[in-house]
């Protein structure tokens, strides 16, 4: 009878395994800033080169924090990605935030030098070094700074990126010419952001530009000549407000090979929405959609 009662539980915890996602096994890796966590699909051994995403937080937050929030890591073995999520440095101020030094106006606000683009190519590089990664498929995720950072990073090393993803962040104070590489941008951002405002505005007296601009610039750098194209399908992504609430936006014809740019607007969404089970997905669907070649 107990071998019975035994059975069927290791048969239900298998079928509840293989149901849903779960968080994949870290292997811990020291870019030069000390040890992180870098999580791995359980059969790269034997497989054939996965994408690297980089997860880059927001300000005054930390890469295990931001990893728990957006729930990432939960899709690395279904997905089969490779996950990394990274400290920026902590601000020389009393309470000492951590921080990506991005834009003029996000979020170097103790004038720090820190090359924080150098130290993020570097995990890209150390990454390709260790383990099979696929150079045409190299993405990041950020979030608030952490957006502003990853078109930083687009913009100076556009030829290791492939696409990025800026969640409540923005490209730089101030137009600048066309990156070398063509990338693909998706800008997601609220109309209640009260930090970064969806219409652009300033921090610490510099402008940055809103989403509709920075997704315009971007279309622009990637040569695209067509209209954005509102879809007719609306993305539920935002737990707090009811319903499909985030219209996208694609611009994509005429586009340089590998790039495109799109704007997914939260509708009434804020500066950290409610992320629903389908932000990571949805996310990780594009960028795969969304490769360097």
């Amino acid at each position: 009878m107990q071998t019975t009662i035994r059975t069927s539980i290791a048969i239900l915890a298998a079928a509840l395994l293989c149901g849903h996602p779960r968080p994949a096994t870290a292997q811990a890796v020291d870019f030069g800033r000390g040890a992180l966590p870098v999580h791995a699909p359980t059969s790269f051994e034997a497989s054939a080169p996965r994408p690297l995403v980089i997860l880059l937080h927001g300000y005054g937050s930390n890469g295990a924090r931001h990893d728990r929030y957006m729930n990432f890591r939960t899709w690395v073995d279904e997905y089969g990605f490779f996950l990394v999520s990274p400290d920026g440095t902590e601000a020389e101020t009393e309470r000492r935030p951590r921080f990506w030094n991005a834009s003029a106006a996000c979020c170097n606000f103790a004038g720090s030098t820190v090359d924080d683009s150098g130290y993020i190519l570097g995990i890209i590089d150390d990454m390709k070094a260790r383990y099979p990664i696929d150079a045409d498929r190299v993405f990041l995720i950020g979030h608030s700074n952490g957006g502003f950072m990853s078109f930083r990073v687009a913009r100076e090393h556009s030829e290791e990126i492939a696409a990025i993803v800026s969640l409540a962040g923005a490209a730089a104070s101030r137009d600048l010419p066309a990156p070398n590489s063509p990338v693909h941008i998706l800008q997601i951002h609220g109309t209640r952001d009260e930090t970064i405002l969806f219409e652009g505005g300033e921090l610490g007296g510099t402008a940055y530009p809103g989403a509709v601009e920075t997704v315009a610039r971007w279309a622009a750098y990637n040569g695209c000549r067509a209209e954005g194209t509102v879809m007719d399908e609306a993305l539920d992504l935002d737990d707090a407000v009811d319903g499909a609430e985030t219209v996208v936006t694609r611009v994509d014809g005429d586009c340089r090979p590998g790039g495109s740019a799109e704007l997914w607007t939260i509708q009434e969404g804020a500066h950290s929405p409610d992320l629903s089970e389908r932000f990571a997905p949805e996310v990780v669907e594009w960028l795969f959609a969304h490769p360097k070649r």
